[in-house]
C-alpha cells in the first residue's frame, strides 16, 4: 500500500493505493497517528486508488475516526467505489462514516 499526504486549507488528504489489510494496516495506523499527533486536523481519505480493504483495514479506519473525533476534528471518506464500496456497504461503514463522491465534495463539507 502507498500513502500520499497533501495539505489543504481545511484538511489533510490521504490518498491510499493498493490494499489496506492485515499486513498494511499497522503502517497506515502508524503514519496517520503520527500525523494527528503532530498536527491535529480534519482528515479526508481518498479511496480512488484503493483496490481492497479487509476487516483489519476497516478497524484501522474506525480507530482513525475515533481519534479524530476526540481531537474535535472531522473525518471524511471520498471516492469509495467498486469492491471497497461493497465492503463498506456490507459492513455498515457507509452508514457510520461520512462518504462523498469526490475530494472536492468532502472539502466542501468541512466547516
Amino acid at each position: 500500500m502507498d500513502i500520499q499526504i497533501a495539505k489543504e486549507e481545511k484538511a489533510h488528504i490521504l490518498t491510499l493505493s493498493g490494499k489496506l489489510d492485515g499486513v498494511t494496516a499497522p503502517a497506515y495506523e502508524q503514519r496517520v497517528m503520527a500525523l494527528l499527533e503532530a498536527v491535529p486536523c480534519s482528515l479526508i481519505i481518498d479511496f480512488a486508488s484503493l483496490d481492497y480493504i479487509s476487516s483489519a483495514g476497516l478497524r484501522a479506519l474506525l480507530a482513525t475516526a475515533k481519534r479524530i473525533k476526540l481531537k474535535g476534528a472531522q473525518f471524511h471518506c471520498a471516492n469509495v467505489t467498486g469492491t471497497v464500496r461493497e465492503i463498506f456497504d456490507i459492513s455498515g461503514f457507509s452508514s457510520i462514516l461520512r462518504m462523498h463522491d469526490s475530494v472536492a465534495g468532502a472539502l466542501a463539507a468541512i466547516g
